[in-house]
């Protein structure tokens, strides 16, 4: 067998069989193929595209290049999920406890964000002590006890992902269904849970642009499930602004906390109940979406949500007293609040951009090895479809340098008013 003859068969839009998607992968954990046959290889993959069957094989050659997760020494069916990422995306913050509070298992591994969209594991690291590098024994033990547990990604989870994503980076194949399907489902399933919910986003903010695309890539990603024997759903969700009002780690934890308490942001209220009562659902401890609601509302209700994050934050040696005293998180140095230069009804709030100018204030990393400032950020005070008066502010900056006239240009210009009354999308576009 010969990786040129992959390539040329994949270049004429054949089918690869499943030994040869298995030698590419072999090749690239052994060195034996070279990046730039691999580079050509993932570009005739962009052109032609990948079958189901392509796609699901490429997700089980990437699965075995590394360690998988056993979790079949947790009581009771294990539930995760993923989201493709978006601005001021902490759900997993949020609907982790509360499925937890509700009697599933929640074993969540996580990842670090990387350009305009935050990682799970940075808000975590603003909670002081946090510790995402349990042991896979701590990992389990803590599930089985407490039903919860976040932690970071290791180097031997589908080491042949890292490889595969950073040659697509730089050789213009990111933008590839299959691709990105593979990725995110050799991850998931390398996790070792049971069932898995992904939150495909769709809009400016988001990975895919539009709803067709988002719901294209959640119909692969869950085929990519059954063909594997995996439970999957997925729920579409707009991301044309950012999801909830605060963008920044401390500040995303703060809003988290205030959201299972029960006085979020709307938005991700809806956003999280309903991903933890299909979560529910998944872990069959409820048979209807009306039932498993009336639990995850309880659980905020009660206090038990509250309580649980408070619960894995301890047992993860983090203060949970961030829960009851906010300013225990970092605090920025400085609040500027940023006033409207109009009146009328906000038509549109640019979530890329913002999430651009928060990684320019240092609450992300534009290369993996930049540091984070978990205290800087923005929290906007008005979302979309809501009426603003000129004068009133827009939203506040958290920062420790001084602005400068460029980024503040930039960050009024991502606010859009209107004169006449804005129709608002939903949050929940389509459940599959």
């Amino acid at each position: 067998m010969r990786i040129i003859d992959i390539i040329e068969k994949k270049k004429d839009g054949l089918q690869l069989s499943a030994k040869e998607i298995e030698y590419w992968i072999n090749g690239i954990m052994d060195k034996s193929i070279p990046d730039y046959q691999t580079s050509a290889l993932l570009m005739a993959i962009v052109l032609k595209g990948m079958t189901v069957e392509e796609t699901s094989n490429l997700t089980m050659s990437m699965l075995n290049s590394g360690n998988i997760i056993d979790l079949s020494s947790v009581k009771g069916i294990v539930v995760d999920k993923h989201s493709t990422g978006g601005v001021g995306d902490k759900s997993t913050l949020v609907l982790g406890p509360l499925a937890a509070a509700c009697g599933a298992k929640v074993a969540k591994m996580s990842g670090r964000g990387l350009g305009h969209t935050g990682g799970t594991l940075d808000k975590l690291e603003s909670i002081p002590g946090y510790n995402f590098n349990l042991s896979k024994e701590n990992f389990i033990k803590q599930v089985n006890e407490i039903g919860l547990a976040i932690i970071g990604q290791t180097d031997q989870t589908v080491p042949a992902d890292k490889t595969i994503y950073a040659l697509r980076d730089v050789t213009a194949t990111v933008q590839s269904l299959p691709l990105v399907a593979a990725s995110v489902m050799s991850k998931k399933i390398a996790s070792g849970a049971d069932t898995i919910l992904l939150d495909v986003k769709y809009g400016e903010g988001a990975f895919m642009e539009t709803k067709k695309d988002a719901e294209l890539l959640a119909k692969t990603m869950i085929d990519i499930g059954e063909h594997l024997n995996k439970n999957v759903r997925a729920m579409i969700t707009d991301m044309n602004q950012p999801l909830g009002y605060a963008i920044g780690n401390a500040l995303e934890i703060k809003e988290a906390i205030d959201s299972l308490k029960g006085h979020g942001p709307k938005d991700l209220e809806i956003l999280c109940y309903n991903s933890a009562a299909i979560m529910l659902i998944q872990a069959n401890l409820y048979s209807d979406m009306e039932s498993a609601l009336k639990a995850v509302q309880g659980a905020v209700d009660d206090g038990s949500a509250i309580k649980k994050f408070a619960e894995m934050i301890k047992a993860q040696g983090g203060n949970a007293e961030v829960v009851n005293d906010a300013s225990l998180l970092p605090q920025a140095k400085h609040i500027t609040v940023i006033k409207s230069e109009g009146s009328g009804y906000i038509e549109d709030i640019m979530a890329h951009q913002l999430g651009v100018l928060a990684m320019q204030l240092g609450a992300g990393r534009s290369k993996a090895e930049d540091d984070v400032n978990p205290a800087v950020g923005l929290v906007l005070k008005h979302k979309v479809g809501e009426s603003i008066k000129k004068g009133e502010p827009i939203v506040d900056v958290y920062h420790d340098n001084e602005l400068n006239l460029e980024w503040l240009e930039k960050l009024r210009t991502s606010f859009k008013i209107s004169q006449n009354p804005v129709k608002v999308e939903p949050i929940i576009y389509k459940i599959l």
